[in-house]
């Protein structure tokens, strides 16, 4: 008799916590590139919380095309992409929950919005990447790359795709005009592609040249042995917090708020740094790329690059005839 309740109370026990668990619930997160980190967060989320993350990952102008499509029927609960001014569309718009997470204070500054609804949890910046190869050494700047010798030898991912390059478009022609886009687009310059692609161009020498590159691409692609380099030019390029977000429609308010948290975790800024990505807490150390302080930036003016990134990142494609 002792040892049919001593079995009968393991199997409560058991259906108990599997139940627990099922309680539990998912959380459903949409995040842009690397994958790798994507998927080592997720996993991670899911050891230390038992609730289970359902992702899809693309580019951001594919999340942002899936969230239309979802209107109706939302699906997401964190929407993260790499366009700052894209995230603050969503939060003109409504869409976006407030939320103070767990270390907002030790965020760089500037890396949550007054109303706590954006939270760059990582960033990237923007820079030129060159095949070494072709070019043993370059450090023009972004204006110069106009010149005769770098024609037909240039390329840039596609902003409308790619939202760290759409935010540098915006912010660059904020600060100075068009020239410069004109004048790379009458040398010859194009659109290969996202990010991915972009990157491939000039790893396979079909170009020399990408500009406005994402730049933790670039660090892996070099540790990976690929013969290529990255420097950002001297009059600055787009530092570009990578907006984590909470949405009104959540269907799994709860477990949405704990996956922001668990996005400014120390577990989770660690894997932040090993993608190449900086850190969006000051207080984590990293050594496997230029640091924040290290990148020349243009002042970026987010409200005034929102209203034009749109318009901008098409005119981008329109010079160089997509």
């Amino acid at each position: 008799m002792k040892k049919a309740l001593i079995i009968l109370a393991l199997l409560l026990a058991t259906v108990s916590a599997f139940s627990a668990a099922a309680d539990k619930g998912i959380v459903t997160v949409y995040m842009p590139s690397p994958a790798g980190l994507a998927n080592k967060l997720a996993a991670d989320f899911e050891a230390k919380t038992g609730i289970e993350v359902r992702t899809f990952q693309g580019t951001t102008g594919e999340i942002l095309a899936r969230l239309e499509t979802e209107k109706a029927n939302p699906v997401a609960d964190v929407v993260i992409l790499a366009s700052w001014s894209d995230g603050l569309s969503m939060k003109e718009s409504g869409q976006l929950e407030s939320y103070v997470p767990a270390n907002a204070d030790k965020m760089v500054p500037g890396w949550i919005d007054d109303d706590s609804t954006l939270f760059g949890y990582s960033a990237s910046a923007v820079g030129v990447i060159y095949n070494t190869l072709i070019y043993p050494t370059l450090d023009a700047d972004w204006d110069e790359l106009a010149a005769p010798e770098y024609k037909d030898d240039i390329a840039i991912p596609d902003p409308e795709l790619s939202g760290a390059c759409k935010d540098f478009v915006a912010g660059y022609v904020n600060a100075y005009g068009w020239d410069t886009f004109e004048a790379l687009a009458a040398n010859g310059m194009i659109v290969p592609g996202a990010n991915k692609a972009a990157l491939e161009a000039v790893t396979t020498g079909e170009v020399g040249i990408l500009i406005a590159g994402v730049d933790y691409n670039a660090y892996s692609s070099i540790d990976e042995g690929e013969p290529l380099a990255i420097y950002y030019p001297a009059s600055g390029t787009v530092v570009n917090p990578r907006p984590a977000m909470i949405l009104k429609t959540a269907p799994d308010m709860e477990n949405a708020k704990a996956f922001v948290d668990y996005l400014l975790s120390d577990d989770a800024q660690k894997m932040v740094t090993e993608a190449y990505l900086l850190p969006g807490r000051t207080d984590i150390d990293y050594s496997n790329r230029s640091t924040l302080d290290e990148i020349p930036q243009i002042p970026c003016d987010w409200d005034a690059m929102m209203e034009i990134s749109a318009d901008a990142a098409s005119r981008i494609n329109e010079l160089c005839e997509k």
